[in-house]
């Protein structure tokens, strides 16, 4: 297949980014968009299939796929007939919907931890929402972190994630301006594959601590797989002393299979977090888990959770829709085949050049 061609008038891109910073703070409506070696951020014109187009028409293999959300491409049929569909339904909000029972049935299906759901809008309300699940289920309050983990930028858990090299391991690092201090007292920042600290932690300290919250596979650093047992080792020690264990599979979802990294790894947390991918490129997550733990949230319980545009028509169904698609086993096998051709590749381009790097598949 040939590159698709491009529509539209060129632009010039540093132009529409000095038109962008006299309305948009820093010219973008994302910090992380302003990409380091250009300045500005990547201006795109559209999307197609596995393609993104600059303002010049050039098209470009977008291994990125929208940090993960366009698992399926930029524009998938089944998405795009799915959002037609909200669309002559009304673009329902603020309303319940068969839907939100279907596509939670289909979540329940697949994910081996989940039986109880609540849609999001993002990732970072859906961490923030399960840690309050989390301290209201068990009467606690700190949370367990792991140094390089990613769970957004809310101020429970916005700390550490991308810490500086000369920072003593362990710290609990603001990765924002603006987060009261006083907070830190509920966070504890350990590192991750390491079971003898979180086991000497929660020795100490866990008549304090609601929740354990970690990558189960850590993308945000690199995609680092945990060590041989050491997942195991972690749901022991949080049973052990009635710790909430989530896995935030807001990246990892959707990523090894349908059952998402807990499946891939074989071991079931109490609560997780979805998103990114299950939209088809729409803005939806969820937070859910075991029907004891997740009966905590309101109206059922008293951790509130409740918001506007929650399972909007349109992302919850592209949602199932994109169920639909990675429900079928040749999803999988093709995503298998493209992925051993493409690290191939990949090694042999560095081999070719004589660079040292080691891919992590």
């Amino acid at each position: 297949m040939g590159t698709p061609r491009a529509t539209g008038r060129p632009s010039s891109a540093q132009d529409v980014f000095a038109a962008a910073q006299e309305h948009l703070p820093g010219g973008v409506s994302a910090a992380a968009r302003i990409h380091g070696s250009l300045g500005r951020p990547f201006l795109t014109s559209r999307g197609q299939g596995g393609w993104v187009f600059d303002l010049d028409g050039t098209g470009y293999v977008d291994l990125n796929t929208s940090n993960g959300a366009a698992l399926l491409g930029h524009g998938h049929p089944a998405v795009r007939r799915a959002v037609e569909q909200a669309l002559d339904l009304g673009l329902i909000c603020a309303h319940e919907t068969p839907f939100q029972a279907e596509v939670a049935r289909k979540l329940s299906a697949m994910v081996p931890s989940v039986e109880l759901v609540r849609f999001t809008t993002s990732g970072t309300e859906t961490t923030w929402y399960a840690i309050r699940t989390a301290r209201l289920y068990t009467g606690k309050s700190v949370v367990v972190k792991f140094e390089g983990h990613f769970h957004g930028y809310h101020d429970y858990l916005g700390y550490s994630a991308w810490p500086p090299l000369e920072v003593a391991p362990g710290s609990v690092v603001p990765e924002s301006g603006g987060i009261p201090p006083e907070l830190q007292e509920f966070v504890i920042v350990l590192p991750w594959n390491d079971a003898d600290a979180l086991r000497r932690t929660l020795e100490t300290r866990g008549h304090e601590i609601a929740a354990v919250i970690m990558e189960p596979i850590n993308y945000n650093s690199g995609s680092i797989l945990p060590l041989p047992g050491y997942m195991e080792e972690v749901r022991r020690l949080t049973r052990e002393h009635d710790v909430v264990l989530i896995f935030d599979e807001i990246l990892s979802g959707f990523r090894t299979g349908a059952s998402c990294a807990q499946g891939y790894l074989g071991v079931v947390p109490d609560l997780c977090t979805l998103g990114k991918a299950l939209g088809g490129g729409t803005p939806i997550s969820a937070f859910a888990g075991r029907r004891e733990v997740m009966q905590a949230v309101s109206p059922v319980g008293r951790a509130v959770h409740s918001g506007t545009f929650n399972a909007h028509l349109i992302p919850l169904l592209a949602a199932n829709a994109f169920l639909d698609e990675v429900a079928q086993p040749a999803f999988w096998s093709n995503l298998e085949q493209l992925e051993t051709y493409f690290y191939a590749g990949l090694r042999e381009v560095f081999r070719v050049a004589g660079v040292p790097v080691f891919v992590q598949a």
